[in-house]
């Protein structure tokens, strides 16, 4: 009988020192946008993945939009719960890293596999894409090839487009122009004014409204109908092809310096490099890989427009201009 009482105890205190165990799991907290976190992006498979090697608990925290990570942590300061940003671009990373409020990701770059070079040691990509008007071509026939034919098209051509104050693809239109315009964006941005129905806040709001068909093109990415193609099986969504070229942007993440986990932080920007992540990434967030750890793309990314002519800003130069530009942006379409 005391054979068993003793067997009886030792379950108790196995099951105990189980439980603690499992209450010790340590939690990695991830801010991101809400697409990225929502329950058809990326973030289930990449947390499943991580978690399965990591013995820990990965928790993805959406904002609103992309440039709302950094508000929120420019807001929070040290008091977050952050331990890692994942979803600024290359637009943001000058201002970004100017605030202090990052370290260095510690990752091995060496596997990087990006249409430019990439050394930064705080800011780790993890895909790209190039913006890109989308249109349904059972409904639009000829779209545009150029901002300039988009200014010439008829008024009640509409376009829905993102707030550079708050969206990414929003901030990358309107470099976009200025890349392409200089001194003569404000003009350009004055002949296109009459066709935007709208600007939202964030790219999913701008594209559920394309979606219903209140508006002839919205503002998203040239792999955008590789959702469509491959998930739907719906191919009347193609990006217009502007033959001046088109913006590209390079997602990136980031530990947060206050963080409490700084080992599992790094571990994690290292897995955001493998398969685990980037397999994630095609058919989750419908971007391009940073790297070839998600082996071939689905078939149907070979029929998506690939810019001939890609464009991108400096970082410090968008952050110097940056205000300028976009009051020059909000003053030109009446805003």
């Amino acid at each position: 009988m005391k054979r068993f009482t003793n067997l009886g105890l030792a379950a108790v205190l196995s099951l105990t020192a189980n439980i603690a165990v499992a209450e010790e799991k340590p939690t990695l907290t991830v801010y991101t946008y809400d697409a990225f976190a929502a329950e058809w992006g990326p973030a289930p498979a990449i947390k499943t993945a991580f978690e399965a090697e990591c013995n820990c608990t990965l928790e993805f925290v959406a904002a609103d939009s992309s440039i709302g990570i950094l508000r929120k942590l420019q807001l929070e300061g040290d008091s977050t719960e952050a331990d890692v940003a994942l979803g600024l671009d290359t637009n943001l990373t000058a201002e970004a890293g100017a605030t202090g409020l990052f370290m260095e990701h510690g990752a091995d770059l060496s596997s990087l596999e990006l249409p430019i070079a990439w050394e930064d040691t705080t800011f780790l990509p993890f895909d790209y894409g190039y913006f890109s008007f989308v249109y349904n071509s059972e409904a639009v026939a000829n779209p545009p090839k150029s901002f300039e034919e988009l200014a010439a098209m008829d008024d009640d051509f509409k376009i829905v487009i993102q707030d550079p104050r708050s969206s990414t693809p929003g901030l990358g239109l309107m470099l976009w122009v200025k890349a392409l315009y200089g001194d003569e964006a404000p003009a350009i941005w004055s002949k296109i004014a009459p066709k935007i129905l709208t600007v939202t806040k964030g790219w999913s709001d701008a594209y559920g409204i394309f979606l219903k068909g209140e508006a002839e093109m919205v503002l998203s990415y040239t792999t955008s109908p590789a959702y469509h193609l491959i998930a739907e099986e719906d191919a009347r969504f193609k990006s217009a092809g502007f033959d001046e070229g088109h913006y590209m942007q390079v997602e990136v993440a980031s530990i947060v310096q206050s963080t409490d986990q700084p080992v599992l932080a790094k571990d994690f920007m290292q897995f955001i490099l493998e398969a685990g992540f980037q397999g994630a990434i095609p058919t989750g967030n419908w971007m391009y890989p940073a790297t070839g750890a998600a082996g071939d793309l689905p078939a149907g990314y070979e029929t998506m427009h690939v810019p001939s002519k890609a464009l991108l800003l400096s970082g410090e130069d968008v952050n110097a201009n940056r205000r300028a530009w976009t009051e020059e942006f909000l003053e030109a379409i009446g805003q």
